[in-house]
């Protein structure tokens, strides 16, 4: 046999490569914004740069300022330049902005749709052929059924030869009822299939591969019940402030910011049910039946499930800062809270007695975002040697930042010839794991809306069932006109949150 040399492929990077995605248009609503400067644009780029767009990609961005289309390109070049997790190659930054094109006015302006028509068509006349359009809706919440009907009376939500979908970012509602009535609006126009409710936390690796770890391996899945799980915390701990968000934030709060969508996606992740296929629909299907296993909170229960408060003034940073109602553009008598705590309880055969704790806050000790799974004690404690740390619960961590991996605390002997008892941790880190850098969430989730694969979006009864939960906390709260509870900024979070812990179980130091 002939000695040839044969390069072995890297088991590490298998799997990284990019789907291939359709010729497509996107159009972001709200080109100017935050959002499309912070992440969108920045997700492009490094999306370009991997060769994870199409070949013929076309870009449109429309907003209520006047601009030249060489105006806004500049625009897009300075937000990657500023935002991109890479430093942009000057090639791939000018073939990615080179047909960028810019539609100025407001959204309910019927020019613009006429506008964006004859923009879009242009596209197709040059490549001849008609491509998929993707629209992405980065705007406030309000201007969200006004772009969707106006979509609709103009004829954009459907392209023949084409696919046509539409991406709504959060907040998806401030309640039930606004869902509900959101929901209608975009499915009289689109049908659900067009449509993609965006929660950036799901376009995070390591919420994705909770899925890989409960079902791509043995050990865990059989554990996975209330036969070994003791409990489980959701935790997603800020140490800023509102900054510049106050007049979004004072109308939101803590648990319509995050525990609403982001927090009860994880709880979803961890608790589900095998799906048949890793399909969207079997994915979600699975979720759903998550959500509608959580019995809603009655007025009773509140106070002894839910917890509020705000920061006070404290130190954080190494710095002195004010507390929330010192903040600028916040009322010195609001009421929204700034930290939220829940106790809920999936009431179904897997899970039946399991507490899931869920919490945020801003600023708190420090910033973290992550889902500890605490397994119930060993039966017999055998190791009380003196100097012993003794044998704590077993617990599985999975951090989705700032640094996304994966932790497992087990008790190993100390060395020496006691037998004594202390906790060590097996870990993994995508960082030091991967060959590849991992990707932000919105390049994969802009890649998935763009192939049409909704598995890491929310459907219209995910969404629902999701403030049927939340709707009746809400209510109680609006209803209580006791004093806040405070907490100093930099520290743990308020005290009474300890009060929603079952006897024996505490809150993970953040």
């Amino acid at each position: 046999m002939s000695a040839v040399a044969v390069e072995e492929e890297n088991p590490l990077v298998a799997g990284l490569e990019r789907l291939p995605v359709s010729p497509t248009t996107l159009v972001i609503f709200g080109a100017t914004g935050d959002l499309a400067r912070r992440k969108l644009l920045p997700a492009l780029y490094n999306l370009a740069h991997e060769g994870a767009l199409p070949e013929r990609f076309h870009l449109v961005g429309v907003a209520r300022r006047e601009k030249a289309h060489e105006d806004y390109r500049s625009e897009c070049e300075e937000a990657i330049k500023r935002f991109s997790r890479r430093t942009p190659d000057p090639d791939v930054l000018t073939r990615l902005l080179e047909h960028v094109r810019y539609v100025p006015g407001t959204f309910d302006d019927k020019l613009v749709y006429a506008h964006l028509q004859k923009t879009l068509d242009a596209f197709d006349e040059h490549v001849e052929a008609p491509l998929h359009r993707l629209f992405y809706l980065s705007t406030a919440p309000a201007f969200f059924p006004v772009i969707v009907s106006a979509l609709g009376e103009h004829g954009l939500c459907r392209h023949e030869g084409a696919e046509v979908r539409v991406v709504v970012e959060k907040p998806f509602g401030t309640s039930l009822n606004e869902a509900r009535a959101l929901n209608r609006c975009v499915l009289d126009v689109f049908d659900e299939s067009q449509v993609f409710r965006i929660d950036h936390y799901l376009g995070k690796e390591t919420v994705q591969n909770l899925m890989a770890f409960r079902f791509a391996n043995g050990m865990f899945e059989p554990l996975w019940n209330r036969n070994y799980i003791d409990q489980v915390q959701i935790t997603a701990a800020e140490d800023i402030g509102i900054g510049t968000r106050a007049g979004y934030y004072d109308h939101a709060g803590a648990l319509r910011d995050l525990i609403q969508n982001h927090m009860l996606q994880l709880l979803c992740h961890v608790a589900m049910e095998p799906p048949v296929s890793f399909t969207a629909d079997e994915v979600r299907n699975e979720k759903v039946k998550v959500l509608q296993a959580i019995d809603p909170l009655t007025p009773e229960q509140v106070p002894e499930m839910a917890v509020r408060a705000q920061y006070g003034p404290g130190h954080s940073g190494g710095e002195d800062v004010p507390g929330y109602l010192q903040e600028e553009g916040i009322p010195r008598d609001s009421k929204t809270e700034t930290y939220a705590a829940l106790r809920l309880e999936v009431d179904n055969w897997r899970w039946a007695g399991v507490p899931f704790y869920l919490r945020t806050g801003k600023r708190l000790a420090r910033q973290v975002t992550e889902i500890a799974v605490t397994l119930k004690p060993v039966p017999h404690l055998a190791f009380s040697e003196e100097g012993s740390l003794g044998v704590l619960p077993n617990q599985l961590i999975m951090t989705l930042q700032p640094n996304e991996g994966v932790s497992l605390r087990l008790g190993a002997k100390i060395p020496g010839t006691r037998m004594m008892i202390r906790p060590v941790h097996m870990e993994f880190l995508y960082g030091t794991s991967f060959l590849s850098q991992s990707p932000e969430a919105y390049e994969r989730l802009i890649t998935d809306a763009m192939r049409g694969d909704a598995t890491l979006f929310t459907r219209d009864d995910e969404v629902e069932a999701q403030w049927r939960i939340c709707d009746p906390v809400l209510s109680a709260w609006a209803d209580d006109s006791t004093a806040l509870p405070q907490y100093e900024a930099g520290s743990q979070g308020p005290v009474e949150a300890s009060e929603i812990m079952r006897d024996g179980q505490s809150w993970r130091a953040i």
